[in-house]
């Protein structure tokens, strides 16, 4: 039964999290925290809350090798919009797309 975390309606675009999130798929989850730790990227740090979260919940439910736990699944999905109205040239107006996602990690033993 995998142990998972997810972090709903944050405030990125999905498209700047799904390629850090395919540099941990696959990895143990030790190992997934160090990669993530030197990203310089802001996704990195919603990610690594989020797997800290998984192994926090592997934790509680006891989980008798915590070393041995291995990211199976590292997802970015997309989310709701904020949308706002910018205006341009002649009248128009273009819409500009305020993004959100929802990341979910679930970790497992091998």
């Amino acid at each position: 039964m995998p142990f998972e975390a997810t972090h709903r309606f944050a405030r990125i675009s999905a498209r700047k999290v799904r390629p850090i999130a395919d540099l941990i798929r696959g990895k143990f989850a030790d190992e997934a925290l160090d990669i993530l730790k030197y990203q310089p990227q802001r996704g990195a740090r919603l990610l690594e809350k989020v797997l800290k979260s998984a192994l926090g919940n592997a934790e509680a439910r006891r989980v008798a090798n915590a070393e041995g736990l291995v990211v199976v699944d590292a997802r970015v999905d997309g989310g709701p919009m904020f949308k706002r109205v910018r205006p341009r040239a002649r009248g128009m107006a273009f819409m500009i797309k305020k993004r959100m996602s929802h990341i979910h990690v679930a970790l497992d033993e091998i």
